[in-house]
């Protein structure tokens, strides 16, 4: 059995600890882009320009939106992608 000193030990955890983290800032560690982070309903009804009434509104009919716990929270990219297509929708009736 071998006994290792805190000194040892100590800079065995370092060296790993920074191996790991150049790793990962190598392999992805990198923010997600802007479109792919988490919004609060109070952060995405802001950036939309609309109530949380409104916003509660679009989820009932669909919206897309993700519960963790009693917190909702919208993938940003999700919530654009649907309203570009509501909007071809939309634009497609419009032309009849």
């Amino acid at each position: 059995m071998t006994i290792i000193n805190y000194e040892a030990l100590s800079h065995c955890i370092r060296d790993a600890v920074r191996a790991e983290l150049q790793q990962h800032l190598k392999t992805g560690g990198s923010p997600p882009p802007d479109d792919e982070r988490l919004l609060s309903k109070q952060e995405l009804a802001a950036e939309l320009g609309v109530s949380l009434v409104t916003l509660t509104d679009w989820m009932k009919k669909g919206l897309p939106f993700l519960r963790l716990h009693k917190r909702v929270y919208f993938k940003k990219s999700e919530v654009l992608a649907i309203m570009q297509q509501k909007t071809k929708d939309q634009g497609g009736k419009d032309e009849r």
